[in-house]
Parts: C-alpha cells; sequence; structure tokens
C-alpha cells in the first residue's frame, strides 16, 4: 500500500538536498549508525557489523516501495557527503497509528542547524502529504540535543503520552498538539 498515494523522493531546504537512500549509501548507513556518538542515546540502534546497514537499507528501501515514503539522506547542496538521515516511518503509539520522525546525523553535522532544518522539511512534508497520520517524535529524556531539534522542526512536548520505548523510557514530543489533548493516559 502507497499511503502518500505519490513517491516524494526528494526534499530541498535552503542549504540541504534530501534524496531517497540507494545502495551506495549503505556505507554511510554503517558509518553513522556504528558511531558510538550517534547511537549514545538509543544503542538498540547500533550497528556493528556491515551486513547490519546492509540489512537497514534494505528495510528502508522495503518503506519507500511499499508507502511511497520514509527516510530521506541529508547532504548539503552540491556535495557528495552523506552528513545524516531524517524522515518518517509509520508506527503505533497508544494503539493509534502515527509517523515517527527519525534524524540521526554524524557527530561531523552536529551544531550546524542541519538536523533541525532537515526535521523541519520532513514535518512540513508530512503535514502537506500525511495529514491523516500524526506526527511524533520519540526522545529519550537525557538527549537534550533530540529534543532542541523536534522543537525547532515545529514539535511540541505531549507529557501525558510518554511511553516505554526500546531502550528506556521515552519522552514524547508532536506536531499536532491539538490532535493528542485527550489521548493518552
Amino acid at each position: 500500500m502507497n499511503d502518500g498515494g505519490t513517491t516524494f523522493e526528494e526534499l530541498q531546504t535552503a542549504r540541504l538536498s534530501l534524496r531517497r537512500p540507494a545502495e551506495a549509501d549503505i556505507d554511510a548507513i554503517f558509518a553513522v549508525h556504528s558511531d558510538p556518538e550517534t547511537c549514545s542515546h538509543n544503542p538498540s540502534d547500533a550497528l556493528t557489523r556491515f551486513e547490519e546497514a546492509e540489512a537497514l537499507y534494505r528495510r528502508w528501501d522495503d518503506q519507500w516501495r511499499r508507502h511511497g515514503y520514509g527516510y530521506w539522506v541529508v547532504r548539503r547542496h552540491g556535495c557528495d557527503q552523506q552528513l545524516g538521515f531524517c524522515g518518517v516511518k509509520p508506527m503505533e503509539l497508544h494503539g493509534e497509528r502515527v509517523l515517527n520522525l527519525f534524524y540521526r546525523f554524524a557527530p561531523s553535522a552536529w551544531g550546524q542547524g542541519f538536523a533541525g532544518e532537515a526535521a523541519g522539511a520532513v514535518t512540513g512534508w508530512a503535514s502537506r502529504h500525511m495529514p491523516g497520520l500524526p506526527l511524533i517524535a520519540r526522545i529519550r529524556p537525557a538527549n537534550t540535543a533530540s529534543q532542541r531539534v523536534a522543537l525547532r522542526a515545529g514539535l511540541g512536548r505531549a507529557q501525558h503520552l510518554d511511553t516505554e520505548g526500546y531502550d528506556g523510557f521515552d519522552w514524547i514530543y508532536v506536531a499536532q498538539p491539538e490532535h493528542w489533548a485527550t489521548k493518552g493516559r
């Protein structure tokens, strides 16, 4: 099923180009996800073998084929080097279907506003093309940098939706707080 009706393989911002991942990006997927710093708040996402990056790419590619959207590779305009990844995937939160906003960048790209810029583009895309699915971000309480990215992307804290995640307790940020006013506890 293609939830979006059309594939949206590229997004552009003032500084960034976001495009659908290709097999050539597996090296970057491994580099970013095997760096201990990038997965310090989500250790279950850490990769230790290249084969795991290949499998992760296949899952991302399958989501694109099934839904017409997914995670994008983020680069600066005119540069070949991948800065990281940002996108959405369908999941459930408290029994409701949602889109989970994901962003993970190489440490060399941190502190320059790239994650917030990419997350803002993806949030805008989701509100235009997937308005029926609420957008959320699951963030570990100690990950203040990720919290700032979510806020910059237009999401707000929804404490009543906080829940246990894969690596411990997750704080929930939402793009449509009015949708969630009566949900949760």
